[in-house]
């Protein structure tokens, strides 16, 4: 725990800047009497089943919103998924029709049928609207698991509730409860709700709060009593973006019309998972699995818009359909060739691209000028990344083509990476395909090292002591995937490296025989080739999942993923100048644990037996990426600070990795100041392998809208190692 403070005290200096920028004013709290605890009790009593009580549903929903421009510049085109603009238009409008299919708990399926807008392209959003939407109020977390309910026992101890009115007869009131949260915090809401006496159910529930760069106000009316009593009926959104001298609002209203109500009932629920694989959801996916064309005609669209637009909507579609009237009838002029190319080169360093090319697939890349593709660890320094997306959906069949090219810079270590990862999918009922990767690797050193390493005592270990031979790495692998049953997965083909030695001049200035002889003193070549079959055997219990169409689209478990990796080098093969053989095993999970909290764990181990010549240790689950990736993608499950040299020293290792995540951890009391941070976390990690018994590795870490950044310190052998930071932008990086 000291060194949990310490690291606290440090990741606050940073944060200073962070809560100063934040500026959200304090609110003072109403002159207004507490609510009763009889009334909270049976608040916090009746929602979760409230929350429940709707087994499933089907709707239609109508979406209209109006967008204002306040002020806008060019760094509006750094944000993905945004509308695109017209010069010198502040005012659009957008609609859309969809149909809505609910199945508990919290799936919400929903395909859009028909849009109308005023945008020159009917793509963007300044937000995630269905978030807002798909909201069960009853619920301990709203918002996609981003927001801490008001409604939800453990989460109102954050939060004061005071009586502003009673209205209503004496048998039938309802009570106007206002919700006030007791420090600043993104997880956080403000606002009111009118709940009903006697049943507890609450008619309207209005909120606001800041999340991401998006202040929201989300107002939600529930049906009158009936079927409707217990779902919204309309919802009232007002979204404000402010990011970098751009500020846009936009106000959304949305309708609710129910056509099929289903109440849960445990004997039907019995019956209806009884009648097929009970890990199937495909009946809560229909409509995402449906591929209807969409509606953008606006002809088409007076047809399904249930309600009048008013005379300000009307006037926003005639002056639309009068600037593209003017567009079409205005030639253009044509640029100096010098203009264009500089006006191509601007687009393609910091727009990104999702092109759709007909009947060839799909490319989609990021902007090359991004500081999301920038990131900074203790251990590796400064790299960077850029990755490239091709995919090919063949419609009929339901097969995929996936070609994801990327390339890399570590800018500490001068070093240049490129991979390519190609996947054929040709079987996509059972997740059936080929896979090729090709790329280059981390450096590595030879088996013929760990002898000296072994020589040396844990008490005067020093890697700089040791003279390390490093090889350069080019690996290309080959492998078939199938799913034999629902979760359980194998993988098998065949691993090839070369690998040869990454610093020749060296030898010219120290070796006093020829090349050869010089190298044979030392044990080693100057080239090394490996051919290695290899199966890996991963298995998810408890897999849930839906068809789309022929697709098997998997949607998550709750049970640990296990995984068995198994390689064996062959001499002789394609040039093979060695023998091996690795295993491994890995188990890992992450776990909810109510409200935004998670626990997340890895546990595994591996290890090389049967060595018959040169080889090099190259583990597969405990392994340094030498491309940088995102702060989810790996800062749970590896060391920080570890010694990228540690990777390759041990013909075996026994590691474990734990990450906590929750809303309020350490920082809860400065949260007055520092009301931007969305997630802190706890990390501890453990490694057993010679002369690391154990390694121990520390930190804490805290997670915003604009960035991530950790802090860890290290020990071995039970004395201190190091100390150092991870950070990560995360701006927009969903």
């Amino acid at each position: 725990m000291k060194y949990i403070r310490i690291i606290g005290i440090l990741i606050l200096c940073l944060l200073l800047p962070l809560g100063m920028s934040a500026k959200r004013s304090k609110k003072r709290i109403p002159d207004k009497p507490v609510v009763a605890d009889s009334i909270l009790q049976n608040i916090f009593q009746f929602s979760p089943f409230y929350s429940r009580i709707i087994d499933e549903y089907k709707a239609d929903l109508y979406l209209k919103g109006k967008l204002k421009v306040h002020k806008r510049n060019h760094l509006i085109r750094y944000v993905p998924s945004m509308f695109r603009f017209e010069k010198n238009v502040n005012d659009y409008m957008i609609e859309s029709v969809s149909e809505m299919h609910y199945t508990a708990p919290d799936i919400y399926d929903r395909k859009i049928k028909a849009v109308s807008s005023t945008f020159p392209r009917d793509r963007g959003q300044i937000a995630d609207i269905a978030e807002y939407l798909n909201m069960n109020i009853y619920s301990s977390s709203l918002m996609s698991d981003k927001l801490l309910s008001p409604l939800d026992k453990k989460a109102s101890r954050y939060y004061t509730y005071l009586l502003d009115s009673v209205a209503g007869p004496n048998d039938c009131q309802k009570y106007k409860i206002l919700i006030i949260p007791k420090f600043k915090g993104t997880q956080l809401v403000s606002g009111y709700m009118w709940v009903s006496d006697q049943v507890w159910t609450i008619r309207q529930l209005y909120i606001e709060g800041v999340y991401d760069v998006i202040n929201f106000k989300v107002n939600i009316i529930m049906g009158e009593e009936g079927d409707e009593e217990f779902l919204p009926v309309r919802f009232d959104l007002n979204l404000i973006f402010k990011f970098l001298g751009n500020h846009l609002e936009m106000n959304c209203n949305a309708w609710m019309k129910y056509h099929e109500i289903h109440y849960y009932n445990q004997g039907e629920a019995r019956r209806k998972s009884s009648k097929k694989h009970h890990h199937d959801l495909t009946e809560s996916y229909q409509l995402t699995c449906d591929s209807a064309q969409l509606i953008t005609d606006k002809d088409k669209f007076k047809e399904l818009r249930p309600l009048p637009l008013s005379v300000d909507e009307d006037s926003l579609y005639k002056k639309f359909a009068m600037r593209r009237d003017t567009i079409l009838h205005t030639p253009k002029k044509k640029k100096s060739k010098s203009i264009e190319f500089w006006g191509q080169l601007g687009d393609a360093l910091i727009s990104s691209y999702n092109v759709n090319l007909a009947g060839i697939g799909s490319v989609r890349c990021s902007p090359l000028i991004n500081p999301v593709l920038f990131s900074y660890s203790h251990s590796r320094g400064f790299s960077y990344k850029q990755k490239f997306k091709y995919n090919r959906y063949f419609q009929h069949t339901g097969r995929l083509l996936r070609i994801v090219p990327q390339i890399g810079y570590n800018f500490t270590r001068k070093e240049l990476y490129v991979k390519a990862d190609t996947e054929f999918q040709y079987w996509p009922e059972k997740q059936a395909g080929f896979e090729i990767n090709v790329g280059n690797g981390n450096r590595i050193y030879s088996s013929v090292v760990l002898d000296q390493l072994k020589q040396l005592p844990d008490s005067t270990f020093n890697f700089d002591k040791v003279e390390l031979d490093y090889f350069k790495d080019v690996y290309l692998n080959l492998f078939h995937n199938i799913e034999v049953v629902n979760g359980l997965y194998i993988k098998a083909g065949v691993s090839i490296h070369w690998r040869y030695l990454a610093n020749k001049k060296r030898l010219e200035v120290e070796k006093p025989l020829p090349e050869e002889d010089w190298l044979a003193l030392k044990g080693i070549r100057s080239e090394y080739n490996t051919f290695a079959p290899r199966v890996r055997i991963e298995w998810t219990p408890g897999m849930y999942y839906y068809m789309n169409g022929h697709r098997k689209m998997n949607v998550g478990s709750k049970m640990p993923t296990f995984t068995l990796d198994y390689e064996r080098g062959i001499k002789g093969v394609l040039g093979s100048t060695g023998s091996h053989e690795r295993w491994e095993v890995d188990v890992q999970q992450n776990l909810k644990l109510g409200g935004i909290r998670s626990l997340g764990y890895r546990i595994g181990g591996g290890m090389f037996t049967e060595q018959n010549d040169v080889y090099f240790v190259d583990f597969a689950n405990f392994s340094r990426h030498n491309l940088p990736e995102g702060w989810n993608d790996e800062i749970g499950g590896t060391f920080q600070l570890l010694d990228g040299r540690w990777y390759n020293s041990s013909r075996q290792y026994w590691r474990g990795n734990l990450t906590y995540e929750s809303p309020f951890i350490l920082l809860k009391p400065l949260n007055r100041w520092l009301g931007m941070i969305q997630q802190e976390r706890l990390y501890a990690g453990v490694l057993f392998m010679p002369h690391l018994n154990p390694y121990i590795e520390l930190g804490y870490g805290i997670g915003t809208h604009i960035f991530d950044v950790g802090a860890f310190v290290s020990t071995i052998n039970g004395r201190f190692d190091t100390f150092g930071f991870k950070f990560t932008f995360e701006l927009f990086n969903k």
